[in-house]
């Protein structure tokens, strides 16, 4: 280890990364610059990080990446004095390369080396003068540049003198706010005489930005590089007396308090003398006359004035300042008083109605019930007034609507609600409520909370900007409900005639009539939906459509609106009935239209590709060029494939979705009477399975049965798509044929479906969603359909030209079944690859 003497200030520095720069010292105040030397065209480049080395001072620097270390040694090696110093762009690139370097550096050399144990070098280095990089030699294995000489031009002027004493001032100024600045520095500056010293000594001892010491360093002449100093101490000048006065402020936070209240006290004083107002005060105003316009009810108004009153007593700075006139800022933008007209055009309302949905006649028919009322109500207002009723009964006659839209997916309730309020010229707003969980969301939240807001009612009203606009209630059978509330029951309120003329939001906490609303809710179906809830709405079924009326839907509205969204001209594109019945019935398999639309929407959509391609050729879509347009078929007719064998029947089902199909399969194995149940059966379809087998085993002696069958066979009933769960009341008689054409060998006749439930006696009792259920079967093919025989009113709701195409069976008991559905001969099971047609039987 080379042992030399290092001064003092070197000695007390930690160790540092490599080519990390300590803090910079400088020369004696009187020391000079060194004598002119020869310098030598190309040098080696050591590239500092983060510090700019100046002429005629002194900088501290510890050396430790390898190829820093190996510069330092040639230079030992070939006692050469020498090298060039440069700062990099980037302190955080561990190794920088040319592009990184600074064009303009400091040519040094090395006044004290030290070498430390953990194998870096510690220097004390001299700047000598500015140097040029004009041109970077090699990079391996360091740096080195063709440099030139780059001298500071110093014209010794007045100005220059000038603008070294304010130096000396501004740095004095700088000495005195920053503690980290030693006293003595200070005086190190007055005793530079030096112009050009002095600019570089207070650079490096003020602790410039890495930018701003090169800008020092890079600026001529020495008059310009004086004052960008300047003007860099100046602004660290105010930098450091900002934060003094932070610090000042932070430290006497309850005098500062004090001091803005009689400040305030002041600028009152001040504006009352001048005549002004103040903020707050125009603020108040400015609430007081919206509340005077609003026109709330007496209870509201008197309820935002007591709140008005409030803010007025209350410094501007006061936390329930802002939370008061948020809650005036809601009270003030309600619609209070804010209607539309309505259009009592009931021809006008029958032709809007019918332009946008095909059908419904129910649900138009009661849109033009409403409007008669309006309109006779209108019409006689006058004589209702001069009437002898009391008062009170003619203030409560009630005038809202509230209507629930029940059926499945795709059949338009959701924009049958857009029509509704387009046929009456009222505003429209919808508000999804599936997934909502917490009471507050319909209710509003207490003001007690932090960012509270009213419920999803008064907003939806507030945006809208009416109080008489269709409102629909999307989804009602989707509510959720945990421990944050039940939000049905918060509707209860909403959706009550007799209660929401007073609906009584938690923010506002001022009653607000929503009985002029027109309020519509869609579901699904109606079991999710609790009872008190649905005893406040009137209850309309939208139905499947049939085949017949997707075929006039997709004419009227889907093809149109697709063309027109594709950009296609309608001499471009066109479907025939054929066409529309063969995507109907093997591309999709739904109760309403949205698939089909989405099959139209496919084949415009390649058409349009093929316009836009340059293919102008119109394109008739038949029923036999389908497939070209969308590919195999999605959809096949199952019926005729599952009755084959002993032990299937077709039965009947109703889910949100519409009508559906399930085929219900019963095998028999050795065993002792035991009875298997599968395919994600409910608890209801269970308890049938139960009673469909007690009462098969209670008619064996009927049907020819051995006595000992049951005993000496275990049974198992599945109803296939097992991932899908099945539950409900209608399945009995399906699962009952089932399981006694197993027991007897006798294959159901093909092309009959069945639904109705059945006692323990045989008897077959009345079910629901006769319609859907024989749409569902119309659509698979099937052409015949056992009903109980207290539903034969219900074959009313089916369209006739369904009823046309089917025919239908109505019975009483199981037996009654039984006939219609078994083939008179036992059928002994098919063998792989066997065809039988023996069980093609017309029914009668």
């Amino acid at each position: 280890m080379t042992s030399l003497t290092l001064p003092k200030f070197l000695a007390r520095t930690s160790d540092v990364d490599a080519d990390q720069p300590e803090e910079p010292d400088v020369a004696p105040a009187n020391a000079t610059d060194q004598p002119a030397e020869e310098l030598p065209a190309e040098l080696p480049l050591l590239p500092l990080r983060g510090v700019v080395l100046y002429p005629m001072m002194y900088l501290p620097l510890t050396v430790g990446q390898p190829r820093s270390l190996r510069l330092i040694e040639d230079l030992i090696a070939h006692k050469q004095r020498k090298f060039a110093l440069a700062a990099s762009r980037d302190p955080d690139i561990e190794e920088p390369g040319p592009e990184h370097i600074y064009p303009i550096g400091t040519v040094a050399h090395i006044h004290r080396l030290v070498r430390v144990p953990d194998g870096t070098i510690r220097l004390i280095i001299h700047g000598s003068g500015r140097i040029h990089i004009d041109e970077f030699t090699a990079a391996e294995p360091y740096l080195r540049a063709k440099v030139s000489p780059h001298p500071d031009a110093d014209l010794d002027s007045v100005a220059e003198q000038a603008l070294a004493s304010a130096a000396q001032d501004l740095f004095a100024q700088l000495v005195s706010l920053s503690p980290q600045i030693p006293d003595e520095m200070e005086s190190a500056v007055r005793n530079v005489k030096n112009s050009r010293q002095l600019a570089y000594l207070i650079a490096s001892s003020a602790s410039l930005k890495l930018e701003d010491a090169q800008k020092i360093l890079e600026t001529d002449p020495l008059e310009e590089k004086l004052q960008a100093l300047n003007g860099m101490l100046k602004a660290k000048i105010d930098v450091r007396e900002i934060a003094q006065k932070i610090q000042s402020e932070a430290q006497g936070e309850m005098e500062k308090a004090q001091r803005d209240f009689y400040l305030r006290k002041q600028m009152e004083a001040i504006q009352k003398e001048l005549g002004e107002d103040n903020a707050q005060a125009i603020e108040i105003n400015e609430l007081e006359e919206r509340i005077q316009a609003a026109g709330m009810t007496e209870e509201a108004e008197k309820e935002a004035r007591r709140e008005l009153n409030r803010m007025r007593r209350m410094p501007i700075q006061a936390a329930e300042y802002s939370v008061i006139k948020t809650y005036l800022d809601w009270m003030t933008s309600l619609p209070w008083r804010q209607n539309t007209d309505d259009n009592l055009d009931l021809d006008y309302a029958r032709q809007v109605l019918d332009e946008d949905h095909f059908g419904l006649e129910d649900i138009k028919d009661r849109i033009l019930e409403f409007l008669a009322v309006r309109k006779l109500r209108e019409e006689r207002k006058e004589e209702r007034e001069a009437d002898d009723a009391p008062r009170d009964y003619i203030r409560k006659v009630r005038e809202g609507v509230i209507l629930c839209f029940v059926g499945p997916p795709g059949v338009g309730k959701t924009s049958l609600g857009l029509s509704i309020a387009r046929a009456m010229d009222r505003k429209f707003v919808r508000l999804a409520l599936g997934g909502i969980r917490d009471e507050a969301e319909i209710r509003g939240f207490r003001r007690t909370y932090i960012g509270s807001m009213p419920g999803r009612i008064i907003q939806s009203l507030r945006r809208i900007e009416s109080r008489n606009p269709v409102f629909m209630l999307d989804e009602v059978d989707k509510l959720g409900r945990d421990f944050r509330g039940d939000p049905a029951s918060a509707l209860l309120e909403v959706l009550d005639p007799e209660q929401n003329s007073e609906f009584r939001d938690h923010y506002l906490d001022v009653p607000f009539d929503l009985s002029q609303v027109f309020f519509i809710t869609t579901a699904n179906w109606l079991d999710p939906i609790p009872g008190p809830l649905r005893d406040r709405m009137e209850i309309i079924q939208l139905s499947s459509y049939t085949a017949n009326e997707k075929v006039k839907i997709a004419q009227g509205y889907l093809i149109p609106r697709q063309i027109r969204e594709n950009s296609l001209h309608n001499d471009e594109i066109s479907f025939d009935d054929e066409s529309l019945c063969e995507i109907i019935h093997k591309y999709t398999r739904e109760a309403g239209v949205r698939t089909l639309e989405r099959r139209i929407g496919a084949i415009c959509r390649k058409v349009a590709t093929r316009v836009a391609a340059g293919n102008t050729e119109p394109v008739a879509i038949t029923a036999g060029n389908v497939a070209e347009w969308l590919g195999r078929a999605k959809f096949l007719d199952e019926a005729h494939e599952w009755v084959q064998t002993p032990g299937v029947a077709t039965g009947l089902a109703w889910t949100p979705a519409g009508g559906q199909v399930l085929y219900v399969e019963a095998t028999a194995m050795p065993g002792k009477g035991g009875l298997t149940l599968t395919g994600q059966l409910g608890n209801v379809m269970k308890e049938s399975a139960t009673a469909a087998l007690s009462y098969v085993r209670s008619a064996s002696e009927q049907y020819d049965i051995e006595g000992e069958w049951f005993q000496k066979h275990d049974l198992h009933v599945h109803v296939p798509t097992g991932a899908q769960p099945k539950d409900g009341p209608s399945a009995g008689i399906a699962i009952s044929t089932a399981l006694i054409s197993v027991a007897t060998g006798r294959c159901v006749r093909e092309g009959i479906a069945m639904t109705g439930e059945i006692t323990l006696r045989g008897r077959v009792t009345r079910i629901g969603g006769v319609r859907e259920k024989v749409l569902a079967a119309h659509r698979n093919g099937i052409g015949a359909v056992i009903l109980p025989e207290s539903n034969e009113p219900d074959l009313e709701d089916v369209p006739e030209s369904v009823q046309e195409e089917m025919t239908f069976h109505f019975v009483r008991t199981v037996d009654d079944v039984w006939k219609l559905a078994l083939c008179d001969e036992i059928t002994t099971p098919l063998q792989p690859g066997q065809k039988d047609d023996s069980n093609e039987v017309v029914v009668e």
